[in-house]
């Protein structure tokens, strides 16, 4: 049984240091229980795979945005790389250049720079590698989702057509669907991490994104009774994964970005 890479990004609730923040501590700390992927460090992590999980939360620097605001469709709302708006619109901080420039060499390319070594060294040992982009969500849509559509499934896979063989697709719907559980393939969230050097060029890099509706194992922002079912459902989900042998043709190296937009 293969190894799985195990990306989780939005897992902390840590702001690491508060300049910057121009609105009180109080009205952060309701925005980053809003935000937060409650417990998917727990719900997704296991004993034997690699992981890579973000130990600052997503309003301090969100690692699945794009470095350069000019390529990030949420930096538009003030929600890009480093947010600068509360998702009501409202002012969270100032952004100067020279603290962008610190939180990004400090905190979001270190980042970046473990989920690429593992990648290369997945590549090294096993000539291929499977991502997998771990999240939940809430069960009503933030007022800056992009898709505000009222699906809200119980679980979500998002894809890409180069990196996520169909094969990893059939076997989740046929997973969820045979349990009992709705799922949304790309709806609401589409798209999955990938470093950015081997996007569309290596399909031995091979990404999945999982999320999970929070209403199935969250009451407010502590586990509900469902939690242990639901953790249950996800690391079998994950066994699947990576029992499932999938053919891939050698492809180039280079270095990291990433393709996920929430």
């Amino acid at each position: 049984m293969r190894k799985l890479i195990l990306h989780i990004p939005h897992s902390s609730i840590t702001i690491p240091f508060f300049d910057g923040y121009v609105d009180d501590k109080q009205k952060i700390t309701k925005e980053i229980e809003k935000l937060t992927d409650w417990y998917t460090d727990d719900l997704f992590g296991t004993e034997t795979d690699d992981k890579v999980i973000t130990p600052f939360s997503r309003i301090f620097c969100d690692v699945e945005r794009f470095e350069d605001d000019s390529q990030e469709v949420m930096s538009k709302f003030g929600m890009g790389v480093l947010y600068e708006k509360f998702d009501d619109d409202k002012k969270l901080r100032e952004i100067t250049s020279e603290l962008r420039k610190r939180i990004l060499k400090d905190f979001y390319w270190k980042h970046h720079k473990k989920l690429l070594e593992l990648v290369k060294m997945h590549l090294k040992g096993n000539n291929s590698c499977l991502i997998v982009d771990c999240h939940s969500f809430p069960e009503k849509a933030l007022n800056r989702s992009l898709n505000k559509t009222t699906f809200r499934p119980d679980f979500n896979i998002g894809t890409d057509e180069f990196h996520t063989p169909k094969k990893l697709i059939e076997l989740s719907k046929r997973y969820f669907e045979e349990l009992g559980y709705s799922l949304g393939i790309d709806e609401p969230y589409s798209g999955t991490i990938v470093p950015m050097g081997y996007y569309k060029k290596d399909e031995r890099v091979q990404s999945i994104m999982l999320e999970v509706n929070r209403k199935l194992y969250l009451s407010g922002t502590e586990k509900s009774d469902g939690y242990e079912k639901i953790k249950g459902v996800v690391q079998e989900y994950l066994k699947l994964l990576k029992k499932t042998k999938i053919r891939t043709d050698k492809g180039k190296r280079s270095k990291l970005l990433m393709l996920y937009i929430e």
